[in-house]
C-alpha cells in the first residue's frame, strides 16, 4: 500500500513538472517571431534589435489586474527604458479586440502583440493550459478565457520578462508562476 502511494506521488510530480513550462534561461539564443501589433504595424525580433536591446514582456490577459499594473509602470517608466536603448513589447494570448482593451486601460505607446496560434509563447516557453477546475473557477468571475483568447482556448503565459540584447542573447530572465509577482521596473532597469 505505501509503496503504491510514493509511486502515485512520483507519478503526479513528474507529470506535473512535465507539463508545467520552463522558459527560456540567460545566454540562450531569443526565438525570431513575427506578429502585428495593435497599430496594425509587422512586428519582428529581428527588426527590433537592430536598434537596441528589447524587454519582452508575456502577460495574461486585459482582465489580469496584475498584469495591467505591470504594463503601466513600463509605460509610466519608457523613457527610463529608452533611454537605456532598449524598446518594450508586450505578448499575450489575446484576441486582438481584447488588446484594445489593454491599450486602453494603460495607454500603452509600446507594441503590444496577440500570440496567434501561441507560436511567440510557445517558442519562449512560457505557454500552459489551466486545468478545467481553474477554468470553471475563472468563468464563475465572469473571465472566459475561450471567448477572450480565441482559439488559442484556457492557454495563459508564466508572468515572464525577458531581456534580449543585439546579438539576440537573452541577458535577463523573470520567471515566476505566482503571477501575482511581478518584476519591477527598477530591477530591469538595472539589468539594461
Amino acid at each position: 500500500m505505501y509503496k503504491r502511494q510514493v509511486l502515485l506521488l512520483i507519478t503526479i510530480l513528474s507529470f506535473t513538472t512535465l507539463n508545467s513550462p520552463e522558459g527560456l534561461n540567460v545566454k540562450d539564443d531569443a526565438p525570431n517571431f513575427t506578429a502585428i501589433d495593435q497599430n496594425g504595424k509587422t512586428v519582428t525580433l529581428k527588426e527590433l534589435l537592430k536598434s537596441g536591446s528589447l524587454v519582452m514582456v508575456f502577460y495574461r490577459g486585459e482582465w489580469c489586474p496584475y498584469c495591467n499594473k505591470q504594463l503601466m509602470d513600463l509605460e509610466d517608466s519608457l523613457t527610463l527604458i529608452t533611454n537605456k536603448g532598449a524598446s518594450i513589447i508586450a505578448v499575450s494570448p489575446e484576441k486582438q479586440q481584447n488588446i484594445a482593451k489593454t491599450i486602453q486601460k494603460i495607454k500603452a505607446t509600446y507594441s503590444v502583440l496577440s500570440d496567434d496560434s501561441l507560436k511567440i509563447m510557445s517558442a519562449y516557453k512560457v505557454a500552459f493550459e489551466l486545468d478545467a477546475k481553474t477554468t470553471e473557477k475563472y468563468k464563475n468571475w465572469g473571465i472566459n478565457l475561450q471567448e477572450m483568447n480565441g482559439s488559442n482556448g484556457n492557454n495563459l503565459p508564466v508572468p515572464a520578462v525577458y531581456i534580449i540584447n543585439k546579438e539576440g542573447k537573452i541577458t535577463y530572465r523573470y520567471f515566476d508562476i505566482n503571477y501575482k509577482k511581478r518584476v519591477s521596473v527598477s530591477e530591469i532597469l538595472t539589468q539594461l
